[in-house]
Parts: C-alpha cells; structure tokens; sequence
C-alpha cells in the first residue's frame, strides 16, 4: 500500500486536499484526529492530551490500512503532533517520537500556507504559518524521507498535487 500525508501549518488546506486526492484517485483518507478530540474536550488541552491525540491518530491509521487497498491519504499525521508539541511545549514526548519512527510513509505533501487564512476555535498561530512551514520542511529533511511542496490556490492546488503523485 502507498502511504501519502498532507501535512503543513494550521489553515493550509489539508484536510480538503486529502479528501479531494482520495476522491480523485478513488482511494480512502484518514481525518485528524486531533480535530475531534479537542471539539469533545470539556477544558484547554494540555501536554498529556497530545500523547493521547497521538494514540486515536494511530488507532485511526490502523483502522483504514486495515481495510484500504493501494493508496491511502493521510490528513496530517503524527509529525504534526511532534512539531506542535515542540512548538507549543518546547519538547515532545519520547512515545510520540518513537511511534513516529515505526510508522513510515511513502510520501509527505507539505502545503505551502498560501490559502487565505479561516479563523476557526482551533487555530492558534496565524501570525506564525510561514514560520511552522518552514519548520515543517526542515523536519522532513532531516528525516530523509520524500516529501513535495504543494502550493496554489482551488483546483490548481489539487493539479499540482496531483502531479507530485507518481503510482
């Protein structure tokens, strides 16, 4: 099975782009998980939270490779978790980095944050996304792991991304 993350900052339109390629090449995408679990949070999240966020994105990644066939689309993965944990708490657990390492990936999109910003209850860096790009990027380089950078706007976005795809 070919693995392929769309991940980036907050507000660079990955959760779109992952349905949008997985309905383009007619294959399964697996959600953030983060997204439910702070909506179901009854308090702020704090550092623990994000080791738990790590478990459900793992569950929720076991659960649709089990029943996926060739490709399957990530929205985010737990990269983000660790950028966002050293990011926001200057460190990240040493779980959610050993996890991180034992789950490969054949590709990373990196979306480039050229989309206009939409606030949302979520969101905390608006003012930082090309900062956290740029972190991004640097961390798939020093993973040595395969990663393209999507940038434009609609559907030329979805184009360009799909023209990084080669099955």
């Amino acid at each position: 099975m070919k693995k392929i993350v769309v991940t980036g900052p907050e507000s660079s339109g990955k959760s779109t782009l992952a349905k949008q390629l997985a309905s383009h090449f007619n294959s399964d995408w697996v959600a953030e998980y983060a997204r439910d679990y702070l909506n179901n949070l009854q308090r702020p999240y704090n550092e623990l939270d994000l080791i738990e966020i790590a478990k459900g994105q793992i569950n929720l990644e076991k659960e649709k490779e089990a029943n996926s066939a060739d490709l399957l689309f990530y929205d985010t993965d737990l990269l983000t978790i660790q950028i966002w944990s050293d990011h926001k708490y200057g460190r990240c657990d040493l779980w959610i980095l050993e996890q991180y390492a034992n789950r490969t990936k054949d590709l990373y999109l990196l979306c480039k944050p050229d989309l206009p910003w939409e606030p949302d209850p979520l969101r905390e860096s608006p003012n930082q996304l090309n900062e956290l790009f740029n972190i991004y990027k640097e961390n798939l380089k020093a993973l040595k792991v395969d990663f393209e950078i999507v940038d434009g706007v609609g559907e030329q976005r979805l184009k360009n991304a799909i023209n990084l795809i080669h099955l």
